[in-house]
């Protein structure tokens, strides 16, 4: 999304039907005005972003809706009694139709589906557009009907997806569980490789251990590298996100209005 603000925050005032206008206008006053970062200084160009821009909004939605969809997925599934990673509390599920014991996901499963219809959003403003001549065209208009509800159902996307998050539970046992105990080979591996052993060696011993029932899992994973899991790196995500989120600058209608006025004051 800060991608495609940087593209489309161009003002595009003056360009008219696309040749610009007869009139004098002084489109850096708009600009200023206005908030505007910069000026979409062609007119024809400006002109030609209609369709597009709407498009590039919709790639951007389209990318965010498919994360959210995907996280949703991903919890619903590790729900399931056969991986039992996470549960939610009562209040964020639903009870089955016929099973008595069964809790089920519903918000969870409502947010994918959504996310899965917001994904199609670039080829819905390409159904539009695709084969229109240069110019413009009353096409455009359906762009709106297309675009904005996809803002706001995105928005209440991200909105549940939040409160569920805050909410959901972890189980914190469940690599004692029988079905994990191999998960940690790799872990006894490069062990052995850091007091010499070579890896195709320690490889194989590992091999034979957990073949000849040996082997004894340790739990403990070692990962200290910054981004693995061990050191996951939580205050560098923290830091480029707010870098990603100070990167908009939405000018406030208040604001609008006061710079129009003071610039007609000394007018």
């Amino acid at each position: 999304m800060e991608g495609v603000y940087r593209l489309i925050n161009q003002n595009p005032l003056g360009s008219a039907a696309g040749f610009g206008s007869s009139f004098p206008v002084d489109r850096d006053i708009t600009t200023r005005l206005l908030g505007f970062s910069g000026m979409h200084v062609s007119s024809i160009n400006a002109q030609m972003n209609r369709g597009k821009t709407e498009w590039a909004a919709s790639a951007a939605l389209s990318a965010i809706a498919s994360t959210v969809s995907k996280l949703a997925m991903d919890m619903v599934l590790f729900m399931g009694q056969n991986f039992n990673f996470l549960s939610l509390p009562p209040e964020l599920t639903t009870g089955s139709s016929i099973m008595p014991h069964k809790k089920n996901p519903d918000v969870l499963e409502l947010i994918r589906a959504r996310g899965n219809r917001l994904v199609q959003l670039p080829a819905a403003i390409s159904s539009v557009t695709t084969n229109l001549i240069s110019g413009y065209h009353r096409d455009f208009q359906l762009l709106k009907e297309i675009l904005h509800p996809a803002l706001d159902e995105l928005g209440r996307c991200l909105d549940m997806m939040h409160f569920v998050v805050d909410r959901i539970r972890v189980n914190p046992e469940i690599l004692k569980e029988e079905p994990y105990q191999y998960l940690f080979t790799v872990e006894e591996v490069n062990a052995r490789v850091m007091k010499g052993i070579p890896f195709r060696d320690a490889y194989k011993e590992v091999a034979a251990d957990i073949e000849q029932g040996r082997y004894r899992p340790g739990r403990e994973p070692a990962y200290t590298h910054l981004g693995s899991i061990g050191n996951p790196g939580l205050s560098d995500i923290e830091t480029k996100l707010e870098q990603s989120f100070g990167a908009f600058r939405f000018v406030q209608f208040t604001e609008i209005v006061e710079a129009m006025r003071s610039y007609y004051r000394k007018k």
